[in-house]
């Protein structure tokens, strides 16, 4: 057959009609849901080494051949993020890993493995010949006794400040355990636990700068009070200023010279362009009177500033620091509680910043300039040190990663004993619900609460110890009573999570959870593929 009716035969000789473009794909039934279960489990399988303490290092090598930048990282969302990947249903488990990581800062690679599992558990359910619609409804009352077991263990001791900071300390330690940074852990838990908390409740992450120095080691890493600028002071400009009045401004001072390019002058002789200079300084003198009409001791600037307008400053005993970076002036403008500035016309409504102490420090072999008792007294900034840029990038987002943890812990205030224990909790509530649910949705159930457990045995896993015989052992203490029971990953075997230290914080957990269990949800209803074919142009 020819023509418009043309199409493909099927198996019964019927003659199915052509609808999509010769180019375009089409997946259905059994074989799309096969190809979206292979694409998830992949990813999942592709981070799964890297969940836990004892988790591995993947580094990461652009395809580029002209770009020789590498990372070396166990972050899920950074090892996510960075693969190219063709697959739908892996692109929507990459995207639930980036979601976690923006939203609470750390479980990215918990959330990518418990998706794939839960698709793992569903491909033997849709082989059994159990319907995803079937599959779904188990799913989600097991969802919802799981929530509700996490809400139930979780424990608040933001009434006792001391217990609290001992948890919060918990939380940064058991966050840290699988970076980095584990071995110089107790420092940096310090470090992050004192950061968050001069936040005095805000989640403003801004106001933590973190700086990275190559040289020396982890250890040498410190917590500055205040702000660091990596600018240095102009050279004719005073080097320290007390109790000063910083203006903060984001203009143009770099027009005391003709602009040649983009204009067209033309002068009979070499007077009248002598002439035109003049003018234009003489511009540039009006301007910088009209900033030192704001009686700033300090004049910080994004953009370039010029020899002219930097000795006119200096002249006055004003202190000039030029092309500071927008990021740096935008926490600048925060943590001085100053505007940023870009007309000077009325000195009298303009805001400016000011501090305990402005001077030059050296770290490492660089200068940079440090603001102490800022009007923001919440900033800090932590410097970090180390041997090479590939750890201190690995140090800056694992510290990141124990940041987020610790705000998202204050705002919650509720935190989980980590170690499996909240796993297993979870899965021995959804075997309970699985009993008392008739039909195959009961199967549904169990197979969620086997997903559940796959965590903690993948974590027993990497760290190369046996995990059916320590899961068993874990059921079977907590299924006896004690509820602060998990995995020692320090000696493999079952121990106590509170004597331990090890927790996590509740908001992490659940979201993790919820995420993981709607993007297998969505996956799971897939029962068609459509590759669109790409758009033609007109007359080819």
């Amino acid at each position: 057959m020819s023509g418009p009716y043309a199409g493909r035969q099927d198996e019964a000789g019927n003659v199915n009609p052509q609808i999509f473009d010769e180019q375009a794909e089409e997946s259905k039934g059994e074989m799309a849901r096969l190809t979206s279960f292979v694409g998830a489990i992949a990813i999942s399988e592709l981070v799964k080494t890297t969940l836990g303490p004892k988790g591995m290092d993947k580094i990461l090598k652009s395809a580029d051949p002209n770009e020789q930048k590498i990372t070396v990282t166990n972050d899920g969302a950074t090892i996510l993020k960075s693969v190219y990947v063709d697959n739908a249903a892996a692109k929507i488990l990459i995207d639930i890993s980036k979601t976690q990581d923006d939203e609470v800062g750390d479980g990215t690679t918990t959330v990518a493995v418990l998706g794939g599992e839960l698709l793992r558990e569903a491909e033997q359910l849709v082989i059994a010949k159990i319907h995803p619609q079937i599959i779904i409804q188990g799913w989600r009352l097991a969802k919802e006794a799981a929530r509700k077991t996490l809400l139930d263990i979780a424990m608040d001791h933001s009434q006792d400040e001391a217990v609290f900071r001992k948890d919060l300390e918990s939380i940064a330690g058991t966050t840290l355990s699988s970076k980095l940074l584990v071995q110089e852990k107790e420092h940096f838990v310090n470090l992050a636990v004192d950061a968050v908390l001069r936040l005095k409740g805000s989640d403003d992450l801004k106001l933590i700068q973190i700086i990275k120095k190559a040289g020396g080691n982890l250890k040498d890493s410190f917590l500055a009070d205040g702000f660091i600028l990596e600018k240095k002071i102009a050279s004719k400009s005073p080097k320290v200023k007390i109790t000063p009045r910083i203006l903060v401004a984001n203009t143009p001072m770099d027009y005391d010279k003709i602009k040649i390019f983009g204009s067209k002058v033309k002068v009979d002789s070499i007077d009248k362009v002598a002439e035109i200079e003049a003018a234009e300084r003489e511009k540039m003198k009006r301007k910088v009177d009209k900033i030192l009409a704001h009686k700033p001791s300090i004049f910080i600037n994004r953009q370039l500033i010029y020899d002219y307008p930097e000795s006119l400053m200096a002249e006055q005993g004003v202190m000039v620091i030029e092309h500071a970076d927008f990021d740096g002036v935008e926490r600048l403008s925060s943590v001085l509680g100053a505007d940023i500035l870009s007309t000077f016309d009325t000195p009298e409504s303009a805001k400016l910043g000011t501090c305990e102490l402005v001077d030059e420090i050296m770290i490492g072999e660089d200068k940079v300039i440090r603001f102490q008792g800022c009007h923001e007294g919440r900033a800090s900034t932590i410097v970090l040190r180390g041997a090479s840029t590939h750890i201190l990038d690995e140090a800056e987002r694992s510290l990141h990663d124990a940041l987020c943890v610790l705000i998202q812990t204050i705002k919650n205030s509720k935190v989980v004993y980590g170690g499996g224990n909240t796993e297993v909790r979870m899965a021995e509530a959804t075997d309970e619900l699985a009993r008392q649910i008739p039909g195959k949705k009961s199967l549904a159930i169990e197979a969620y609460g086997r997903a559940l457990r796959k965590l903690p045995m993948i974590v027993a896993d990497n760290g190369g110890f046996d995990s059916a015989e320590i899961i068993s052992q874990l059921r079977a203490e907590i299924h006896n009573g004690n509820t602060t029971a998990g995995i020692d990953i320090g000696r493999g075997c079952v121990g106590n999570m509170e004597d331990l230290g090890i927790k996590e914080c509740l908001r992490v957990k659940e979201q993790a959870l919820l995420a993981a269990s709607e993007a297998a949800e969505m996956i799971l209803r897939v029962d068609e593929i459509v590759k669109a074919a790409p758009r033609r142009r007109e007359g080819y």
